[in-house]
């Protein structure tokens, strides 16, 4: 399902690093900024999926960058930085998107579980939104925008660590907001309902997501397409949102604000 573009002349030439680009929500992320006319790095673990990701970006003289590594690692979100920096010389938006489910049992959970869950959903957001800073404080201007979830706002069971690594994102936004404002960078989250995406469409082919049921729940009455993310992306980066910082803004259908059973 698709989502007319709204359009955002001011980013026309801005260059915008997304992690976890390559597919998915952070795909459409990154082609929703292209169809602004941005320039784009993307940092994603997997080097196939980047390389069709930026064959698949790569229209009407916009240039994309990729580079493969891990946001929990230094080297990939310096070097994706670096990119930006060498080729364009400016590096105006991050969009920490890259993050991983986790669906457990609590008391089945392990610690190498629950570690690798805090460093890809809550270290790395920090890693990188840290090393774009140094490069936007220094420039006076830029945005970080950081993917948080519904289950950052209300909770779920079974998981825990989920949970608790979107809240963190949340309230690790509002904290980096406070501190960077005077600096010019601002920053916000945006929390997803369920998205119909490749992976969730593969979760309901194995019985283990109902996306009827999660339909009823929501009171638009669908999930989300991936558009509707990638939309409100472009707008938090655009000069429409100037004054919009520490926020978490969920992206759900009304799923967080309806409690009544």
């Amino acid at each position: 399902m698709s989502r007319p573009a709204s359009s955002y002349p001011d980013l026309a030439g801005q260059v915008i690093l997304v992690t976890g680009g390559a597919a998915g929500i952070g795909l459409a992320i990154a082609s929703a900024f292209a169809d602004q006319g941005c320039h784009l790095v993307l940092l994603d673990l997997n080097p196939a999926a980047l390389s069709e990701a930026a064959k698949h970006l790569q229209h009407d003289g916009r240039e994309v960058v990729t580079v493969a590594g891990s946001v929990t690692e230094n080297e990939p979100i310096r070097q994706a930085c670096a990119e930006a920096l060498q080729r364009w010389g400016r590096l105006d938006t991050l969009v920490n998107n890259a993050g991983i489910a986790s669906n457990h049992p609590s008391l089945d959970l392990s610690l190498p579980d629950w570690k690798h869950v805090l460093d890809v959903n809550l270290t790395g957001v920090f890693l990188c939104a840290q090393e774009a800073a140094r490069h936007m404080v220094q420039a006076g201007r830029g945005v970080i925008l950081n993917v948080s979830s519904i289950y950052g706002i209300v909770a779920a069971p079974n998981r825990a660590a989920y949970c608790a690594t979107k809240a963190a994102v949340a309230m690790l936004s509002k904290a980096l907001a406070i501190e960077w404002a005077e600096r010019g960078v601002r920053v916000n989250a945006l929390a997803p309902g369920y998205v119909e995406t490749d992976l969730t469409v593969e979760l309901v082919k194995q019985g283990k997501l109902d996306f009827q049921a999660l339909a009823r729940r929501t009171p638009q009455g669908r999930l989300a397409a991936k558009e509707d993310i990638a939309q409100l992306a472009t707008f938090l980066a655009s000069k429409a949102a100037s004054h919009l910082t520490g926020q978490v803004i969920a992206v759900d259908g009304g799923w967080t604000a309806y409690g009544y059973l």
